[in-house]
């Protein structure tokens, strides 16, 4: 078994359905934000604050080649992983990437009241979101091999359509 990968934007779900998929396929679950949280003792937010985008690409970077060393896990990363081209070759050469794709109106809802993510602290929520899934969406796809529609589904089912692919390959 190697890793699985979960990707997507911000609110479509990888923490919790990555700590529930883990479960229920008896793996080891990690969160490559949490990680860095943990490794630097604060929190998403003040590491961009303090280090801007940049700084937290350079640690997110870095998480992201530790935890692809480790093998039979799920592993839930940051929304932007996929923007740089050696987080995204590292993703697909040590394990499957599912992607949980998720409609603008969705992670809309799941973040309004959500202050600790900074790429979406601004005055237009949804239109941030939009801009973002412009960019992004084209290459969560290319990257994934598997797509999974968030939209509509309760955990489980996402995650019995997941284990089924995954059994499937």
């Amino acid at each position: 078994m190697q890793n699985l990968f979960l990707i997507g934007p911000m609110g479509s779900g990888k923490t919790s359905i990555g700590r529930q998929l883990a479960e229920r396929m008896d793996l080891e679950f990690f969160d490559s934000d949490k990680e860095i949280e943990n490794r630097t003792g604060v929190d998403i937010a003040l590491i961009f604050e303090i280090e801007g985008e940049e700084g937290f690409r350079q640690r997110e970077e870095k998480m992201i080649e530790e935890l692809a060393l480790k093998s039979d896990c799920v592993i839930a990363t940051g929304g932007g992983v996929i923007l740089a081209e050696k987080n995204r070759l590292r993703l697909k050469a040590t394990g499957r990437v599912v992607y949980l794709k998720s409609s603008v109106a969705n992670l809309h809802e799941r973040t309004i009241k959500d202050k600790r993510r900074p790429l979406l602290n601004t005055e237009d929520r949804f239109m941030t979101i939009k801009d973002i899934l412009k960019v992004r969406g084209p290459i969560y796809e290319d990257v994934a091999d598997i797509i999974v529609s968030t939209d509509d589904k309760t955990i489980k089912q996402i995650i019995e359509i997941i284990v089924k692919q995954v059994e499937a390959a």
